[in-house]
């Protein structure tokens, strides 16, 4: 496990460098606060990490319901019981195993891990909620429910999957060769594009992924979404 400190964020990162899977532990002023939980093997060096910094966990908030990112939270949470689970009122659905899309939604097929977790949620969360000092933005498209966390007062963007660093920084559902799994993993690729271009209109000063180092500034996430605009086009002027 690699750990990367920027501010009050720890980085922990899994597989490095070859299939990076990264969680972030955010410090708070009552304790910590814990962005996906990463594999369910992961989970045990992500607790040894929080009992190291000797203060408690309270909550665990996740971006969407892939397995690499919620497959720690049933050992996580039986160790921290009093730990708050978050989770978008979307994708909610599909820890439960629901993988139908609604009308509004573009009929596709959802892809990737979703394995089911035995935790329940203590709260379903919608886009504008705030918590924790973070306010909830969509980042629909790697799935449907994907959201985002955005510090408002530093500006610290924690995107999920929304675009990888890994590989190429890529805008969800952008395939890059060097780390394909995020792209072919993603939901609607029209949808990812959209919420990542209102993403970026924070400005974020650094901005947080799933898989790849963290991103300072947003050219670089600018261009992959430039790219990302062009395949679009392409593929929906044929």
């Amino acid at each position: 496990m690699k750990v990367t400190r920027i501010e009050d964020v720890h980085q922990l990162t899994f597989y490095s460098p070859v299939l990076p899977i990264n969680v972030q532990l955010i410090e708070k002023e009552l304790g910590l606060v814990l962005i996906d939980t990463g594999l369910k093997q992961n989970a045990a060096d992500i607790l040894t990490y929080i009992e190291a910094q000797d203060r408690p966990l309270l909550a665990i908030l996740l971006t969407h319901a892939h397995g690499d990112h919620v497959g720690g939270v049933d050992t996580i949470l039986k160790a921290h019981p009093y730990a708050e689970l978050y989770v978008s009122r979307r994708d909610a659905r599909l820890l439960a195993g629901d993988r139908t899309t609604d009308s509004g939604e573009r009929p596709l097929n959802i892809r990737g891990s979703l394995p089911p977790i035995r935790s329940l949620p203590d709260k379903l969360l919608d886009p504008g909620e705030r918590l924790f000092g973070l306010r909830v933005y969509a980042a629909a498209g790697h799935t449907p429910g994907s959201i985002a966390y955005f510090d408002e007062q530093h500006r610290l963007l924690f995107a999920g999957d929304a675009f990888q660093s890994h590989g190429g920084v890529a805008v969800a559902g952008d395939t890059r060769p060097l780390f394909p799994l995020p792209g072919l993993a993603t939901w609607d690729k029209r949808a990812a594009v959209d919420h990542a271009e209102r993403l970026l209109d924070l400005a974020p000063r650094h901005t947080f992924v799933g898989h790849g180092k963290a991103l300072e500034g947003t050219h670089r996430l600018y261009l992959a979404l430039k790219r990302a605009k062009r395949k679009q086009a392409r593929r929906f002027s044929r």
